[in-house]
């Protein structure tokens, strides 16, 4: 198999086939996901070891999710069994998985605390609201910019890992390997998929409240909730179907590879 060097405009389009994907089944989807959540949720609950356990299942449960995609696109009915099917096949790897996703946001936020001496990571750790004051600090600010500049190169390592472990049987260094070069040389397309994502799930929600703000406060709280339910149960959903879409994209078959090389730019 062979990553591909798409044209930027696949990024945008990666959510539209998302929310096309969505569409055909959205019980599914959203059963899916949210069921990925709440396990994640339900492991974090677990005492002293949770915040270690949920960590290492997220490429599992992620796999799982992915799996529920792939059905989906292939009109298979089953799709609410495969929730947990990531840990049927190549789990140890995808533990593997885990274990360096787990120490690399460590690390991330261990470069944040040679900025803050170690507040984001505190926070990050106790999992609770800081201090009104402690949000407006500019070292935290700061910090949390470092930690999002380092968050890119390990999302370029993970993006693609989980299933290339799970579905092309990968070792977990090679899985993180091809899937950093094929975000790498994809950067137009992620760059484009990165600034749709931000404008349907944050700008236009906010250009949306700040108008209805400025009119009629009254009217605000209602304005957010009728925005808020439709990017929970449906953008959300289709946010993973994405991630679906976009490995189905880029990852071709050296067999396959023939076929489809003169529609690539």
């Amino acid at each position: 198999m062979q990553a591909r060097q798409l044209p930027a405009i696949r990024g945008w389009n990666w959510i539209i086939e998302g929310f096309r994907l969505f569409r055909t089944n959205p019980a599914l989807l959203t059963f899916l996901v949210f069921g990925y959540w709440l396990t994640l949720v339900f492991l974090n609950l677990v005492p002293l070891i949770g915040v270690v356990i949920a960590p290492l299942c997220v490429p599992a449960l992620s796999v799982g999710v992915m799996n529920g995609c792939r059905a989906l696109e292939r009109g298979v009915d089953n799709g609410f069994g495969l929730l947990f099917s990531g840990f049927q096949k190549n789990g140890r790897v995808l533990l593997t998985l885990g274990a360096v996703y787990l120490a690399g946001t460590l690390a991330v936020f261990a470069g944040s605390a040679l900025v803050d001496g170690g507040t984001l990571l505190a926070i990050m750790m106790a999992g609770q609201q800081p201090p009104d004051d402690l949000i407006e600090s500019d070292q935290l600010m700061l910090a949390l910019q470092v930690a999002l500049i380092l968050m890119v190169p390990l999302l370029m390592a993970f993006w693609f890992a989980p299933l290339l472990a799970a579905w092309e049987d990968m070792p977990a260094v090679k899985a993180l390997f091809f899937s950093f070069i094929a975000c790498a040389r994809n950067w137009r397309p992620f760059v484009l998929y990165g600034l749709g994502v931000a404008f349907i799930s944050a700008i236009l929600p906010g250009i949306v409240l700040g108008i209805v703000g400025a009119l009629s406060a009254p009217l605000l709280r209602m304005v957010a909730v009728a925005i808020s339910l439709p990017l929970l149960f449906v953008f959300v959903p289709t946010l993973f179907a994405s991630f679906y879409v976009s490995y189905r994209d880029v990852f071709v078959h050296t067999a396959e590879a023939a076929d489809v090389v003169d529609e690539v730019a």
